[in-house]
């Protein structure tokens, strides 16, 4: 096809049908347009924009580029989270199992991290034997019988919105409301959803920096994924600090089974919690929040969920004792305490700052084909507002030698503020859009 009246049309700030748009996609899929010519169109919609109907166009037109999942009937309701990424977010590892023992059906499909948020499917792969990367018969079947999956998307499952990504991450297209929204649902609709929370974060550590900007994309999700037939709402988090008190891959696996065991950080527990009391919710298990989170609370407690998380990882590859051995014995060869250095209350831990450091030891990635070590970030974070002694550790970091942990030991003390009164902060969860 010829994309360059297509391009002159959105750089003029016309609107594109939707056969135009779903012609240029299935044209790009099968390699019929040059890279150049799509990221001209891309760079026209990021200042553009894209209208709610052209929106929509996008996100089917990706969604009908590749396979879909397609479950047997059932009664129990098909379900997912998205989470836009944060440190020291592993609310998925949690989640899944709980929701699972709540009488969902979980297919989720996650992805990997890049730079300072960590990804679902490193985490995983820490875990020695975790197999990622499942058959789409494999996955229904795995959701039929466990009741939850957590894998990656198959090469058949919306291929166009890899491609694309690819191109708007080389290409500065990557901040815009319309091409994200399209990028995630697209992806979640190939599951074929009944409900779907979104956690959109924001702050410092956040791919949206402002309150007001997860706001935005947390409407334009809401809204098309409503209109499409997936009952969907959205929480907007902080990530200003790290969630949970660990950040790393064999780490927050770690401390996400904490979570199971019910010892978790109160903050993880709260926002997994919150995740399944709203899906309770939308998929009429739950007539309020006020009768959704104890039902969510309970089950997470009765260890149910910590027996479904082991099912989960034994299917997928996962040799159950050598798993144990793993997350009880397996630490990275150096491990050092970052000391305050004055009495008082913490005031602040920086997420962003904690982040950079964990993907500069290792735990992260700058950029795709970069190898990751599954031992080594920080735990053990002192939270806001709990008191520290002079010389007390501020959190624990593990590192793959004592030099590179004294050097990340210098810029983690500067993550931490200490001062003679807590600071007010946000709550976790700010708003709830629907």
């Amino acid at each position: 096809m010829n994309a360059l009246p297509l391009i002159e049309a959105k750089r003029d700030g016309k609107a594109l049908s939707e056969r135009q748009i779903h012609s240029i996609v299935g044209a790009f899929t099968r390699h019929e347009i040059p890279d150049y010519q799509m990221a001209a169109l891309l760079m026209a919609i990021l200042f553009r924009g894209l209208d709610a109907t052209e929106t929509r166009a996008l996100t089917v037109a990706l969604r009908d580029s590749g396979q879909k999942l397609t479950f047997p009937n059932d009664p129990r309701p098909l379900v997912d989270k998205h989470s836009t990424g944060g440190v020291g977010d592993k609310v998925s590892l949690v989640l899944a199992p709980l929701l699972a023992c709540l009488g969902f059906r979980v297919p989720m499909i996650s992805g990997r991290g890049l730079g300072i948020t960590g990804g679902t499917l490193d985490k995983l792969e820490s875990i020695s034997g975790y197999t990622t990367g499942l058959s789409v018969p494999h996955i229904i079947q795995q959701v039929q019988e466990i009741g939850c999956v957590i894998c990656g998307q198959t090469d058949d499952m919306v291929p166009a919105d890899r491609a694309l990504y690819a191109l708007r991450d080389v290409t500065g297209t990557v901040p815009s409301v319309p091409l994200i929204t399209a990028s995630i649902l697209s992806k979640k609709f190939a599951e074929s959803l009944n409900c779907l929370l979104l956690d959109v974060k924001f702050g410092v550590a956040a791919f949206m920096q402002t309150e007001t900007q997860a706001r935005e994309l947390a409407t334009s999700m809401v809204r098309l994924a409503n209109e499409c037939g997936v009952k969907t709402r959205a929480l907007l988090t902080d990530m200003n600090v790290p969630l949970g008190r660990a950040a790393g891959n064999l780490l927050e696996v770690r401390e996400a089974v904490e979570c199971l065991e019910g010892r978790g950080p109160a903050d993880l527990e709260q926002l997994v919690v919150e995740s399944a009391a709203h899906l309770l919710m939308l998929a009429g298990k739950a007539q309020n929040i006020e009768s959704a989170r104890p039902a969510a609370i309970d089950t997470l407690r009765s260890r149910k969920p910590l027996a479904k998380w082991e099912q989960m990882l034994a299917a997928q590859g996962v040799d159950i004792d050598s798993y144990h051995k793993q997350v009880t014995h397996q630490f990275a060869p150096a491990i050092v305490e970052v000391r305050a250095d004055r009495d008082g209350l913490v005031q602040h831990c920086d997420a962003r700052l904690i982040g950079e450091v964990v993907r500069d030891l290792g735990g992260g990635r700058m950029q795709k084909e970069s190898s990751i070590n599954p031992l080594v970030g920080v735990d053990q974070i002192v939270k806001a507002g709990e008191p520290v002694a002079r010389g007390t550790a501020l959190c624990r970091l593990h590192a793959a030698t004592t030099s590179a942990a004294d050097v990340a030991a210098t810029r983690v003390r500067l993550a931490f503020t200490v001062g003679d009164s807590a600071s007010a902060r946000v709550g976790l969860v700010t708003d709830v859009i629907v």
